[in-house]
């Protein structure tokens, strides 16, 4: 079992790579794995309360009906599990995005945050 840490990098404002960067942490963490989530630019959007904003969410509802978890399944799982999620301050002031519309589990931190966090594992970009 990998014990070092797997970050990940959200920059896409996309429901596809926003999704699956989701489906990546929960397995990750389910398989033990310290997972920190960070979300910069249009990624921000996946860690807002309301991620109805991410471009084409309307394809969340399309893969709910074919059997695969939607973005609220994963998001709570992700939670659930303990994943880190950190969304970047500048990434959401580059967006207009308000601070208090964030998930309660997010925080706010800058890139040196996510880098410590994921110092001596993987980082994955999405």
């Amino acid at each position: 079992m990998p014990s070092e840490p797997l970050g990940i990098l959200l920059l896409s404002g996309e429901h596809d790579r926003a999704h699956y960067a989701f489906v990546l942490a929960t397995g990750a963490a389910a398989l033990g794995r310290r997972v920190v989530l960070f979300a910069t630019n249009a990624g921000c959007r996946a860690l807002l309360a309301d991620w109805s904003g991410l471009a084409d969410a309307a394809r969340d509802e399309r893969v709910r009906q074919r059997g695969v978890a939607g973005m609220d399944e994963l998001r709570d799982a992700a939670v659930e599990l303990g994943i880190r999620m950190i969304v970047c301050e500048a990434g959401l002031r580059a967006e207009a995005l308000a601070d208090e519309k964030l998930m309660e589990s997010v925080e706010i931190g800058g890139v040196a945050t996510f880098l410590s966090e994921a110092a001596g594992g993987q980082i994955v970009a999405i």
